[in-house]
Formats: structure tokens, sequence, C-alpha cells
């Protein structure tokens, strides 16, 4: 059924009437939007938990002393919780998604229309993508709400890590997606990384409190960089040589991320 919904408007997008990129990518995207909405389980795993696991930070900030580490209760919550949906939202669903699509030969034939290779994995992650973007922000204005946490002091900074970990955590399912033989694994696989991101990207325990060695090394993580930007992007205590050193980190796991998509990624079944 999901097979020939996403094939389909795969098809429709390849006809005289849409030919640009963008136009074929968005009418993949609408199919992937319509088989989303009708995974409940992927549902409540993107939409839901991210919304809940930021309670579980905001209880472990009361038993640390965030005043020593110039941080305060939002600045804590605010970028562990945009984490959490970069995981959830983008990272662990896409996973989900990519392998889904390989094992039902979806992109298999996709290959076979217009429709390049980063166009069917771009208009597969678009809804995964924008899905992180609006939970993001309404994360950000419930945290500005309910936690009296004031405006971003360098907001510029905030919405780079934002659209940085958006495009690093899709390609990083790409990767994840081609070492997953089965749709069941597809459970199980993304786990290492999210749990080494949420221990050690500074979204449960910030690094300013972790031993100066164990530290240096959670900040060559993939999500750091993320979790730093958005909180720098609040506290304004982020000075440009360590924004620079962040975003660089952030740009080399991409890159490295696509080079692994582009010699490893699998568009047909694992046998």
């Amino acid at each position: 059924m999901s097979a020939t919904t996403t094939e389909h408007s795969a098809a429709r997008a390849t006809n005289a009437t849409v030919t640009t990129p963008m136009g074929r990518m968005t009418a993949l995207a609408r199919a992937e939007m319509t088989l989303l909405g009708r995974n409940k389980g992927t549902l409540f795993a993107a939409l839901f938990v991210p919304l809940v696991l930021p309670l579980s930070v905001w209880s472990a900030s009361k038993e640390m002393d965030l005043a020593e580490a110039g941080l305060t209760t939002g600045t804590l919550v605010l970028p562990a919780a945009i984490g959490f949906s970069l995981l959830f939202a983008v990272y662990s669903a896409l996973v989900g998604v990519f392998v889904v699509r390989r094992e039902e030969l979806v992109l298999k034939r996709l290959r076979t229309g217009e429709l390049r290779d980063v166009e069917i994995l771009s208009g597969s992650a678009m809804p995964a993508v924008l899905s992180g973007l609006v939970q993001s922000l309404l994360l950000a204005a419930g945290c500005f709400v309910l936690l009296d946490l004031s405006a971003p002091s360098a907001p510029h900074l905030a919405v780079l890590g934002l659209l940085l970990g958006l495009v690093m955590c899709a390609a990083l399912a790409a990767v994840t997606a081609s070492f997953t033989r089965t749709g069941e694994s597809a459970q199980v696989t993304p786990l290492p990384f999210m749990f080494v991101s949420m221990l050690g990207s500074g979204m449960f325990v910030p690094l300013e409190v972790l031993p100066d060695r164990l530290a240096s090394f959670c900040e060559l993580l993939p999500l750091t960089p993320v979790i730093t930007l958005v909180r720098g992007g609040w506290t304004g205590d982020l000075s440009a040589y360590e924004a620079l050193g962040a975003v660089a980190t952030a740009v080399a796991w991409t890159v490295v991320a696509v080079f692994a998509v582009r010699r490893w990624f699998r568009w047909e079944p694992r046998h």
C-alpha cells in the first residue's frame, strides 16, 4: 500500500507538468507526508516523545549548579529539547523511511524515472525535516513562555545551529539506513547514536560541568556543535572562535555523512 502510494505520486512528479527538481521533490514529499500520517508508531516517536523528554532534563537541572556554569534552566532545557526533536523527529524517523522504502523496492523504481538520486533522498526527507523544524520552533516558544526564557542574544547562531542540525541528521539517517537490513532493525540501529548524543552532546549534562578532557572529546560528537550554537545563541557568551569551531565540526560531519551516503547507500533490498 505504501509503496504504491509513493510510486504513484512520484510518477505524477515526472510527467510533463512537473519538470523542475523542486517540483519533483515536492510531489515525492507530499506522498511521504501522507504515509507518515498513517504510521502511528513513527508519529508517536517523532511528535510526542520530544515533547516529553525535556521534562526529564528540567527535573535533572534541579540537581545541578547551573549558575556556576553560567546557565539557567531555560538555556539547559531548550537546546536539549531541540536536540530531542532532531534525534526523534528527523534522524530516527528517516532511518525507518529510507529502509522501508528500499525494502519495498520504492527507491529502486523511483530511480528509473526523472528523479535523481539526490532528489529522491531529499524529497523523502522533506516531511521529517519540516516536522523537526516546526517542532523546534514550538519548543522554543514553549520554553520562552514556561521557563521565563529571555530573548536570544545572538539569534543568528541559534538559527544556524538548527539548520545545520536538520541537514546533518538527515544525512546521518541515510548513512545509518545504509547499514540497516530490515524495517524492524531500523528501530534498533539508530539507538547507539541517539544514546551517545543524549549523554555526551550537552543535552542532559552541559559540557561546562564535565572534566576538561571528557568535555574536549564530547565537543567532537556530531550533535554537540548544534547544541553549542543553539545554547550560545541564547546566552550570548559564545566567542567567534568557539562559534567557528562548532560550525566547522558540524559541516565536517555533514560532509563525511554525504560522502558515506554516496559511497555506501543501498538502493535495493539487502540480501
